[in-house]
């Protein structure tokens, strides 16, 4: 047995969730991702699955194994890699993982650009909102918006990363005026349903250092998609306070309004948020890696292109 290719495929099939799955994505019969688990158990003398039902689940000799045989084979990808020029052309599979509405409207749109360049890359893109383990998954890598959690990814800042405070002028005519931060408490407010709290943010632009000012918002209506908070802000129904990469287009046809100006305004006080691609430590970067984070840089610029005015 090629031992590795054993490893190789008794970890995509704890991955993957199933020995099919497994064998599709290695390109080769299900029975022979089933032989090579099979002497992987006879080298070891132990069971690595439990077969009692049809998904599968791992022993704890299997566990311990999946633990080791990932990091081997990621040290073994690392030693290739490192073996290889740092200027290799960039090439293969690229697969990445984005945020849905960002990766509609500021990554899809780039795609085209990016194969032209790089003809000799391929790329499988999962536009997924939720956090996505890298390894687990097997994606090169992730773009992230917000504040990083994962102190254990590589994280190279694309963009920063707004928010406006936007409502529609049908709903602002015959409104109280906004002039204050404080106004917003007699107004619907459109709220993002994760944040933590009922309440969003301000400090003025010129003094970025001052602890900013908590306002107790209301609204009759949350919801937890940016995209649902921007229909509903074009729809006349309160204001919202959503990403400048999301509002750009709208507030450029003149069907939002951008209100208080001066501040800069936030639905969770601490660090400056950014728009990140991350990806797992690796000793050397993939040439293709590397070449997507500096596109999608370049492509974006200083400052974004949805932040000039």
């Amino acid at each position: 047995m090629d031992y590795f290719a054993g490893m190789r495929a008794f970890a995509r099939a704890v991955e993957l969730g199933s020995f099919s799955k497994a064998a599709a994505e290695e390109g080769v019969k299900v029975s022979t991702v089933s032989r090579y688990v099979t002497a992987l158990e006879a080298d070891l003398g132990a069971a690595l699955f439990n077969r009692s039902t049809r998904r599968l689940h791992l022993t704890e000799v299997g566990a311990g194994f999946y633990k080791d045989a990932v990091r081997i084979l990621a040290d073994v990808a690392d030693a290739r890699l490192a073996a290889s020029s740092l200027n290799a052309r960039p090439q293969g599979l690229l697969r990445i993982n984005i945020p849905g509405a960002f990766g509609r409207r500021h990554v899809v749109p780039h795609l085209r650009d990016f194969l032209v360049a790089y003809p000799d890359i391929a790329i499988d893109a999962t536009l997924t909102d939720e956090t996505v383990d890298l390894i687990a998954s097997g994606a090169d890598l992730a773009v992230r918006i917000g504040a990083l959690t994962d102190s254990s990814l590589v994280a190279k800042g694309l963009a920063p990363q707004h928010r406006a405070l936007v409502a529609s002028p049908e709903y602002l005519t015959g409104q109280r005026p906004i002039s204050e931060p404080a106004d917003l408490e007699d107004h619907e407010c459109l709220s993002f349903a994760l944040q933590p709290k009922q309440a969003w943010y301000f400090r003025r632009r010129d003094a970025t250092t001052e602890e900013p000012i908590e306002v107790a918002v209301r609204g009759r209506l949350r919801a937890n998609d940016s995209e649902a908070l921007l229909d509903t802000a074009l729809a006349g129904l309160g204001v919202a306070l959503l990403p400048t990469w999301l509002t750009r287009e709208a507030i450029a046809a003149g069907r939002l309004t951008t209100i208080l100006p001066p501040w800069e305004a936030l639905i969770t006080p601490g660090p400056a948020r950014a728009i990140w691609g991350v990806y797992a430590p690796k000793k050397v970067v993939s040439p293709k890696v590397r070449a997507f984070l500096a596109f999608l840089e370049q492509r974006f610029g200083k400052p974004p292109y949805w932040d000039r005015s």
